[in-house]
């Protein structure tokens, strides 16, 4: 691959400069850091306009930098009570530039990404941006940007990406992570974060000890990555939202309960949806860290799929109004709670990303595409590791054409023959529920 042949420097001010706690989002997505021993980085890379200049990539580089101040960013180690963070007023920051050198400039800008990701990161020097643009012959072809996850989450980053492209001249949001850290330390903050342990403890203590049949099948490396692409559970997905009026978030979490509980057997179904808390007054344009895990029980035995939907759309009301909380105070919760019923596991995480504007207007697909669409599900695993993952996590995205969902497991708490079954029995049951809603979800 070819090295930086030009390093430009750019220099930036901003608003927001200081010094104080993690908010909640904050340290939960630090605490995943710390398991899964990764910065998280968010990588991706385009094509740029033609006769784009190198002004033109720095000034865009200053504006995301001045913006935002989870840009700006740092961190400090080793404090009393755990990380703090620094926000600062002004700095500078690098813009690599690097030729093609003849190579193909798309796969080059594909190296250069993942190079950028696998660099060593330091959260207490390095900002948590890095961007490299690709020139190819003298013209400049396409843009690389990693970013540590603490900058934002996936909503935060969709306002992120818009203001890049429109850039606003009015002010942030005054609740940026400092204030928000200031405000959950408050009495209305402490209040909020009791009512959410409550809820938690409660499904805690009611929930069955073991989540997970034993693996029967323990690898080494001992931490994959699956992909399951599925023309057929999009299809069927937007059927269903069609025919039964419930919303596409609460009818997913329901087939994804449904396919749970189809490989794994106890019912009721817990999962921990990922829950973006922007329909929290003032955080809605926030670009930082602010989705959390919340806790869903779900009762899906012994029902018709659109009875599950139904329960679904009300118990996720409740895990939504539950997912704001102090990460260290629901450690310590559950470190309990284990405590009092050794073997506890909590649920597999489920994180639904995708964006519902996008097939806004689609028209409905009829049973017979939706049937004709089965079965065509393409499954591949994709990494195996020793850098562990979450135990379970599915993330599940839009992409032309299909439904994608995405498995990080551990070959120690499930076999990989169990994960895939629950990635390729989404797109059964949700076949099955677009045919027919009434029909029984088969879970005894």
């Amino acid at each position: 691959m070819s090295d930086v042949h030009d390093r430009i420097t750019v220099a930036f001010t901003g608003d927001g400069a200081g010094e104080g706690a993690l908010s909640w989002g904050q340290q939960d997505i630090w605490r995943a850091m710390v398991r899964q021993e990764s910065w998280l980085p968010n990588g991706a890379w385009g094509p740029l306009p033609p006769g784009t200049t190198l002004d033109e990539v720095a000034d865009r580089l200053r504006y995301l930098m001045s913006r935002f101040p989870t840009a700006r960013t740092r961190l400090v180690l080793g404090a009393e009570g755990g990380p703090r963070q620094v926000v600062s007023g002004a700095g500078e920051i690098t813009l690599d530039v690097v030729d093609t050198g003849g190579q193909d400039p798309a796969k080059l800008a594909e190296e250069l990404r993942l190079r950028l990701q696998d660099a060593p990161y330091d959260f207490e020097r390095d900002w948590p941006v890095r961007m490299a643009v690709v020139r190819h012959e003298g013209e400049l072809t396409h843009l690389v940007v990693v970013m540590c996850h603490l900058i934002t989450d996936g909503f935060g980053a969709q306002v992120l990406l818009e203001e890049l492209d429109k850039r606003p001249e009015t002010p942030v949001p005054d609740l940026q992570p400092l204030e928000q850290a200031r405000w959950q330390e408050s009495a209305g903050g402490v209040r909020l974060n009791g009512m959410a342990l409550r809820h938690w403890e409660s499904i805690l203590r009611e929930m069955p000890v073991r989540r997970y049949p034993e693996s029967a099948d323990k690898r080494s490396p001992r931490h994959w990555r699956g992909e399951f692409r599925s023309p057929a559970l999009s299809l069927a997905l937007r059927s269903i939202t069609a025919r039964t009026g419930v919303a596409s978030a609460p009818v997913l979490l329901a087939v994804f309960a449904v396919a749970l509980a189809r490989v794994t057997g106890p019912d009721p179904v817990l999962v921990r949806p990922m829950v973006n808390n922007r329909f929290r007054p003032g955080l809605d344009r926030v670009v930082c860290m602010l989705a959390q895990y919340g806790l869903c029980r779900l009762d899906v035995a012994g029902i018709s799929f659109a009875e599950a939907f139904d329960r679904a759309r009300r118990s996720a009301l409740s895990t939504y109004k539950h997912a704001y909380y102090d990460p260290a105070a629901l450690d310590d919760l559950v470190a309990r709670v284990v405590g009092e019923r050794p073997g506890l596991q909590l649920p597999c995480y489920f994180n639904d990303r995708r964006d519902e504007a996008a097939t806004a207007g689609v028209p409905v697909p009829s049973a017979a595409e939706v049937a004709a669409a089965a079965g065509g599900g393409e499954f591949v695993w994709t990494t195996r590791q020793d850098v562990p993952f979450e135990p379970l996590i599915v993330h599940i995205d839009e992409v032309t054409g299909a439904t994608q969902a995405t498995v990080f497991m551990d070959t120690h708490v499930i076999a990989p023959g169990d994960a895939e079954a629950l990635l390729r029995g989404l797109e059964a049951v949700a076949v099955e529920a677009a045919l027919d809603p009434d029909a029984p979800t088969g879970v005894a």
